[in-house]
């Protein structure tokens, strides 16, 4: 790498950094149905407005640490992490499509899937405005950009991307259907059908098996370790769109590879 390529990757950080500070307002402001515009941002203890030197990503926290700077209130450590994860994020996906436009739509679906993971930890809800949001925003933003489902034409794009939007919610309603048959009660919530949906909608309908089978085996994995430890009953929710949300982003990071080359192993042993 050059100087310009670091130049690069410094911004690209720094830029992921102010959006993560952005998502701590909106995780905490958005299930509380409160606009995440005004006002300013203010301890949520003595209420006090913060100084623009208290909301410098990351090293804010840091600086004060980790403490109000004027009722010296304990602040979490998950606002800065938020930060951090989100810059880090970022960054990936710049340093896997360098120059590349795809950084933009790639970089705004993150945002979307860490607001919707992080509600969805502390609520077991995932807001409309990333679900519908994106199923919206996927196919306008293909159609622009017709190099996030490898097209060659704009309606290329768009086209690809309404039927990735129809697979990846019509697969997992058909789950929830199954599930709810069998099981007798809801196996998984409507968000996450959505989610699908959106998923679909940016990374194609290729991604949903991938999606499916990685999130179903995080969530097992995580869902018996709990029940082992004694943190969970059988019988307990466990939110799902965190493992959606995180294989999507192993998808988007170079997933598809694995993907590629697991599909070119079986089509080898079929032969």
């Amino acid at each position: 790498m050059n100087v310009l390529d670091w130049y690069w990757v410094f911004v690209v950080f720094a830029f992921g950094a102010c959006w993560g500070s952005f998502l701590n307002v909106c995780i905490y402001r958005i299930p509380a149905e409160l606009s995440v515009v005004k006002p300013r941002s203010r301890c949520p203890t003595c209420m006090t407005d913060l100084a623009w030197k208290d909301n410098i990503p990351i090293f804010g926290w840091i600086f004060l640490g980790g403490k109000c700077r004027y009722c010296k209130a304990p602040v979490s450590a998950r606002y800065p992490s938020i930060e951090l994860l989100t810059a880090l994020l970022f960054t990936a996906v710049w340093l896997v499509y360098p120059y590349q436009l795809i950084v933009l739509p790639y970089s705004l679906l993150i945002f979307g899937l860490i607001l919707g993971s992080m509600v969805d930890f502390d609520e077991m809800w995932i807001p409309d405005r990333v679900t519908i949001g994106g199923e919206i925003v996927g196919p306008i933003l293909s159609f622009l950009i017709p190099a996030m489902h490898g097209a060659d034409s704009h309606v290329g794009g768009l086209i690809q991307s309404l039927i990735g939007l129809a697979v990846g919610f019509g697969s997992l309603y058909l789950v929830s259907v199954l599930g709810k048959l069998i099981l007798k009660k809801d196996a998984m919530g409507f968000g996450d059908v959505k989610l699908m949906g959106c998923l679909g909608a940016f990374l194609g309908w290729e991604s949903i098996i991938f999606i499916v089978f990685i999130s179903s085996l995080l969530g097992t994995m995580v869902g018996v370790t709990f029940i082992a430890i004694g943190k969970k009953e059988l019988s307990s929710k466990i939110p799902f769109g965190p493992y959606i949300s995180l294989a999507a982003i192993i998808w988007m990071l170079g997933g598809w590879r694995l993907w590629d080359m697991y599909c070119e192993w079986m089509r080898a042993a079929a032969v």
